[in-house]
């Protein structure tokens, strides 16, 4: 088996296809990783996520890799323009919003618990 895996993420399954405004796809799976998951969201202009997300142990990273927007960080909510990278504590609620252009982020995730260590925070970001 090769030491490396080559993935193109355009290629991926569109995970959130049903839901409008947004498009997911993920890439832990297809890079057969032990350590790291990769995925791209893309958000349709001024598309805002109320349910944020938290996680038990897992640790991530955002890149804005085009448009802009802003992300709520637990009480924070903080402007992104491209090539911003976050940081971010798996306790941390997050949640993303799209500006007038749109947003793309590439999000990166470090090791996992087996079935993933993601929680869900409905309604948490409607002001």
């Amino acid at each position: 088996m090769a030491g490396y895996t080559i993935v193109n993420m355009n290629e991926l399954e569109d995970s959130a296809a049903r839901r409008d405004g947004v498009e997911a796809r993920f890439g832990r799976k297809h890079l057969n990783s032990e350590h790291l998951g990769v995925s791209v969201f893309r958000y349709e202009p001024g598309h805002r996520n109320t349910l944020g997300h938290r996680h038990r142990e897992q640790e991530e990273a955002y890149l804005v890799t085009a448009g802009s927007g802003r992300i709520k960080l637990g009480d924070d909510i903080i402007d992104l323009k491209p090539w911003d990278l976050v940081r971010i504590a798996p306790s941390t609620v997050r949640a993303l919003e799209a500006g007038p252009d749109g947003l793309e982020v590439v999000a990166i995730g470090s090791d996992r618990p087996e079935g993933g260590d993601g929680e869900t925070v409905e309604d948490w970001w409607t002001d």
